[in-house]
């Protein structure tokens, strides 16, 4: 059995591997986009999703063998809960607990500081709203589903990832990585160092904010139709030398 130390440094090989294929598959995403390839952009908008969500649980992963983080037993507690999403919050609930030495009660506007329990708010709201369909999602996509998604029974369409696959895009899956970078920051000061935690806080939450209001504001439309104008161009002087 590896000890908590080397895990943590597979993780990280693990977390660096599938980078070097989100790079790849980025750029190869982005060729397709600027050739306004449809059937390529479909195809590999799903790989990138695919890597993505793999690329989140091998960020959660890391983060729970960090040197001086999580305990074995709240590493254990943890990886007990059943799927992705829920490893998620309960790691972010024993970080809150951790930092503020809440071992039993309900977190809560009344067992933790209001500036605390904003933040505890702010970060689940985040993993509920922003990133489980990103999460939810690979398990569909790893079996197959790649152009309808189905629900656990396999007898109807699972809306919400439906729903994903047809909004999201290169721009928003990668303002989405963005996101997991952030939350894993904020966890990771929780349970590493308090003065980190209270120090960076708000440098972590506002470049989540940013990015979020760039999901909102950034243009996938005017995003590709400035590559394929680039790419035209491109291919009018390469015909006319």
């Amino acid at each position: 059995m590896k000890t908590p130390e080397k895990l943590y440094e597979f993780h990280v090989a693990n977390l660096h591997a599938i980078e070097i294929a989100l790079d790849k598959v980025a750029l190869t995403l982005r060729e397709a986009i600027a050739k306004n390839d449809f059937k390529m952009i479909a195809s590999f908008m799903r790989l990138f999703a695919l890597l993505l969500a793999s690329w989140a649980e091998c960020r959660l992963n890391k983060l729970l063998f960090e040197p001086k983080g999580f305990t074995e037993s709240e590493r254990s507690g943890i990886t007990a809960k059943g799927i992705q999403i829920e490893r998620w919050l309960a790691a972010i609930d024993t970080a809150f607990r951790k930092h503020y030495n809440i071992p039993n009660a309900v977190l809560s506007f009344a067992t933790l500081p209001h500036s605390a329990w904003s933040r505890y708010e702010s970060v689940v709201q985040l993993v509920n709203i922003d990133l489980r369909p990103i999460i939810e999602l690979r398990n569909k996509l790893a079996h197959g589903q790649w152009a309808f998604p189905l629900n656990d029974d396999g007898n109807d369409v699972a809306q919400a990832q439906m729903d994903a696959l047809r909004v999201e895009n290169l721009l928003s899956l990668q303002f989405k990585k963005s996101l997991i970078s952030s939350l894993s920051g904020i966890v990771n000061d929780l349970v590493v160092s308090r003065p980190a935690f209270e120090r960076d806080f708000d440098q972590h939450y506002q470049l989540i904010v940013q990015t979020k209001r760039n999901l909102v504001k950034r243009s996938y439309t005017t995003y590709a139709n400035k590559k394929q104008e680039i790419f035209k161009r491109g291919q009018e002087r390469k015909n006319a030398a």
